[in-house]
């Protein structure tokens, strides 16, 4: 069962990107410096019958998005986040629920809170695998600004 903090953030993406809940977004474990979320394969699915490929890259980018936000929230960073940036590589099909994990390094989450603090800004290059093998990455760039 996710914790208090990530069905708030899920609600928040749910209710202000309504994509979100077509894809059945669901964050399932939330931490301070990583997170998991997952979509059933079904409303994501392609003409061959595995993740369609733009399915597989809006949940990574939500998952990337969904970290930094808690991060955010966590240090009282008040500010504006977006995609600077973003590459995805497809490695294999995925043939079952699209599950998707990130995590923050010590360094590169002290840099990002630092960099708030010290300029207004920060920038955190997050890599979110998508499935097991991984069956996709993604490398994000994303910029928060106070």
């Amino acid at each position: 069962m996710p914790n208090t903090a990530a069905r708030q953030l899920q609600a928040k993406i749910r209710s202000t990107i309504p994509l979100s809940s077509t894809m059945q977004f669901s964050i399932v474990e939330l931490n301070p410096q990583s997170i998991i979320v997952s979509a059933p394969l079904q409303p994501n699915i392609n003409i061959h019958g595995t993740g369609f490929a733009g399915s597989l890259y809006s949940i990574a980018i939500l998952t990337g998005w969904a970290l930094c936000t808690h991060i955010m929230a966590s240090n009282d960073m008040v500010g504006d986040l977006v995609v600077g940036n973003a590459e995805v590589k497809y490695r294999a099909p995925v043939t079952g629920a699209i599950n998707c994990r990130s995590t923050v390094s010590d360094i590169d989450y002290e840099a990002f809170q630092r960099d708030f603090e010290s300029s207004g800004k920060a920038r955190l290059n997050l890599q979110i695998n998508v499935g097991d093998l991984p069956e996709a990455v993604v490398q994000g760039l994303f910029v928060a600004v106070k």
